[in-house]
């Protein structure tokens, strides 16, 4: 039998978080996906309330989103070789400026429609940077860090899509924008956190 790889003392993903690079990493993912779909999740009661799409248009739109979402994906790899905090640390600040201009604007079609685009283009490759991420922050646990990666996204689009309802619901429409708005500025000051303290752990290192 091959021996376990890794230090045994940080396999176990309920102990990572006591990382503190690892620990500033998930503050990082868990306000970035809560604001996300916090957003995310009420984008066609918004589409139609709001902006008066229908359902054709809001169809497009999101085959747009989607389509540009796939872009983004597909082009972010190069772009994440150098400077990967920079990247995560822009990419919650861009996503925050989007949702700023979509309360501002949301009645436009055409408006709405380009800054939907611009979202799926910066927010589909952010799974992609942060398990970028996750392959330096933890080479020999990459399978419990995984593991506990997922389960912060997970519980962050159940907590962003639950409270942006609530939102939605007691206060209006652009109040989930607003809050997933200030969560995504947090993420992008935990990112700043995160990378400082990934540049402490290879200095000490």
């Amino acid at each position: 039998m091959l021996p376990a790889q890794g230090d045994n003392h940080t396999a176990n993903p309920l102990r990572l978080p006591g990382l503190p690079h690892v620990a500033a990493g998930m503050a990082t993912l868990l306000t970035l996906f809560m604001g996300q779909f916090a957003i995310f999740t009420y984008l066609r009661p918004f589409m139609e309330s709001v902006t008066g799409a229908s359902v054709s248009e809001l169809s497009f739109i999101l085959l747009l989103l989607g389509a540009a979402g796939l872009l983004g994906t597909r082009s972010v790899g190069l772009l994440l070789q150098r400077h990967l905090f920079r990247w995560l640390i822009l990419i919650p600040l861009a996503m925050a400026a989007l949702a700023a201009l979509l309360i501002w604007q949301g009645h436009s079609l055409l408006l709405t429609g380009a800054l939907l685009a611009a979202w799926g283009l910066i927010s589909t490759p952010a799974p992609v940077a942060w398990g970028l991420w996750l392959s330096r922050a933890l080479p020999e646990n990459a399978e419990a860090g995984g593991g506990l990666m997922v389960a912060v996204i997970q519980l962050a689009i159940t907590l962003g899509a639950a409270l942006g309802g609530e939102l939605f619901d007691a206060v209006g429409w652009w109040s989930p924008f607003a809050f997933g708005l200030a969560l995504l500025i947090i993420s992008a000051i935990f990112a700043v956190l995160a990378s400082r303290r990934d540049r402490h752990r290879h200095a000490v290192g």
